[in-house]
């Protein structure tokens, strides 16, 4: 007996060992699934709270939750005509509970429907069995059930989950972030209308502007990009297998399917379009696609002229007390968001650019290779969101050094060359431009060099002096009134 209660204990303490092991392998397959630290993409990882905006609309959990609204909305809308009289109408308690399985869906929802889909090994099949489930054995359901999914293809459910998806996320998202971002650029250029800045072109001296005019330049552009993505019409299909209605006529010849497909469409806020194969052709999603390249693009623009800016000493930027520029030299102060945002926006436009190439050309009337890359959606939107934050952070970061500016342009006499020579065409002096070349060309000009040659000019004396006393910071067209008007 003693002999079993030792080796009891034994077996008992090495039962708890394994326990405690399994207990501990446990807790770090939870960790490495959970951690930061272990992502593979860093839009879940370093960046994890910077896109949590377009989590639940993008991510799996976001894509059944839109499929469950498309079916249940379908087949709300097969009971509301008069001619499918096996399905409807609902009651106002049957209503209710499908309005609740789509306004409460849960992530326990979620995971339901995928404890399904492992048996059925089909994602929107999965949706419909969870829908069948949540209806319940009430008196009601069973023409209900019979009707879900009906006439559907998958396609058809999930092209109009992503047309909700990128519809969603352009007016709750993207939109609000490109708004204050312009209206932060919008408020710096009416903050510096005036202020004189010496323009490069070809990396060369040239005309002054303002540098409010240079960021009403980014604003107008941004405004513009930002409005024809607006406007890029999201559409869906929702015709069945092959896009030609096949299983609605045979099952109900006399009813008009393209008016309700029409309907059903256009009650999500989605345009129909009539004529597609089995998938909508995405023409529009690589039009959405290419219009928010546009908008990246001036973006990369703008990062990349600050950045420039901050290299001449245009801006400073504030520091947090702790916060270290290098590793190795301390006085750095990196230009790191405007760094991050070019970087990030160039992730999304190679993605969006694939989208835009790839998803509008399939094999005959299906194939699934599209699938697995809208699928990125979030993805390419999220490197997006990254960037806008980092450009925010940054402008907001922005000291300008009126001094560095204005030095800067005030020795910069040379460029008046443009202003002498025009008035000179105006009162008919021959080869001005030649003249001003040979002034100006290849040496320095001064004040005093300037004024010399203005004397020696036929023109009125009122002209001279007007040229007299032009300097380059006032030379600068309409720059300051644009700067304001924007």
């Amino acid at each position: 007996m003693r002999r079993f209660d030792q080796c009891q204990n034994v077996y008992d303490s090495r039962f708890a060992r394994c326990c405690l092991y399994r207990f501990i392998a446990h807790e770090k397959l939870l960790l490495m699934k959970v951690s930061p630290l272990r992502a593979l993409s860093p839009t879940d990882g370093r960046y994890f709270d910077k896109v949590n905006d377009l989590r639940d609309i993008f991510s799996e959990f976001g894509l059944m939750r839109f499929r469950v609204l498309v079916e249940v909305r379908w087949l709300q809308c097969l009971a509301d005509e008069a001619d499918i009289e096996e399905v409807g109408p609902i009651s106002s308690v049957m209503k209710d509970v499908l309005n609740r399985v789509t306004d409460d869906f849960s992530m326990d929802d979620a995971e339901r429907i995928k404890a399904i889909e492992a048996t059925t090994n089909h994602d929107v099949k999965a949706v419909e069995y969870f829908i069948r489930e949540r209806l319940g054995d009430g008196p009601e359901t069973k023409s209900l059930k019979d009707f879900l999914h009906f006439g559907c293809t998958s396609e058809d459910i999930n092209n109009l989950s992503y047309a909700l998806m990128l519809r969603t996320a352009r007016s709750e998202v993207l939109q609000p972030q490109m708004r204050e971002l312009t209206n932060r650029l919008r408020a710096m250029a009416s903050e510096h209308a005036d202020l004189a800045m010496l323009s490069r072109t070809h990396g060369q001296t040239a005309s002054p502007t303002t540098l409010g005019k240079e960021l009403a330049n980014v604003v107008a552009r941004l405004e513009r990009a930002r409005k024809q993505f607006a406007a890029v019409e999201i559409f869906g299909k929702f015709n069945g297998a092959v896009g030609n209605y096949n299983a609605h006529v045979v099952a109900y010849p006399d009813t008009d399917w393209q008016a309700i497909s029409h309907r059903f469409i256009e009650s999500l806020g989605v345009y129909p379009n009539p004529y597609t194969t089995q998938i909508e052709p995405h023409d529009w999603t690589a039009e959405y696609s290419q219009a928010l390249m546009r908008f990246n693009t001036i973006l990369i623009d703008f990062a990349r002229d600050v950045w420039g800016y901050i290299s001449l000493g245009y801006f400073r930027q504030s520091v947090a007390k702790d916060e270290v520029g290098s590793s190795t030299m301390p006085h750095k102060v990196n230009p790191i968001d405007f760094e991050n945002a070019e970087g990030n926006l160039g992730l999304a436009n190679a993605m969006l650019a694939h989208f835009a190439e790839k998803l509008p050309v399939s094999r005959w009337q299906r194939d699934l290779s599209d699938s697995t890359v809208q699928r990125n959606f979030g993805a390419a939107l999220a490197y997006i969101l990254i960037a806008i934050q980092s450009l925010k952070k940054g402008v907001g970061k922005l000291q300008v050094d009126q001094t560095v500016i204005t030095a800067d342009v005030s020795e910069a006499w040379e460029v008046l060359a443009e202003a002498v020579q025009t008035v000179m065409r105006r009162y008919g002096i021959p080869e001005p431009y030649e003249k001003l070349k040979a002034l100006t060309r290849g040496q320095a000009v001064t004040q005093d060099v300037l004024a010399k040659f203005i004397e020696t000019l036929d023109v009125p004396n009122a002209e001279k002096q007007r040229l007299r006393e032009l300097t380059p910071e006032s030379y600068i067209g309409l720059a300051a009134r644009q700067a304001r008007d924007i």
